[in-house]
């Protein structure tokens, strides 16, 4: 199982992460796009990935915008898996804004 991040260890992470921010056991991040359809294919990339590392976030679809919330429920809060993906979020993005 992975090891929770500390809270100084989460704030680190924090500084590389442009966008996210620390809601209690999550990491939360509001992506807007310019097309609805844009933002479901964001959503669907994430879900492949998802299914592939078995980590999945919460995600809500709000018309253009598309909220991500991340924790690791088997640790307890946030780990390095967490960072690590939010990281591939930020970069899938790029390909949907």
């Amino acid at each position: 199982m992975a090891k929770k991040l500390s809270l100084s260890e989460i704030d680190q992470a924090l500084l590389v992460l442009p966008g996210w921010k620390l809601d209690g056991k999550f990491l939360v991040k509001k992506y807007r796009f310019g097309e609805f359809l844009n933002g479901v294919a964001f959503v669907n990339e994430i879900a492949q990935l998802s299914e592939e590392k078995n980590h999945h976030p919460f995600i809500a679809i709000d018309y253009k915008l598309v909220t991500l919330r991340l924790t690791s429920w088997r640790a307890g809060g946030l780990t390095d898996l967490d960072v690590t993906l939010a990281k591939v979020y930020d970069e899938f993005y790029e390909k949907f804004k």
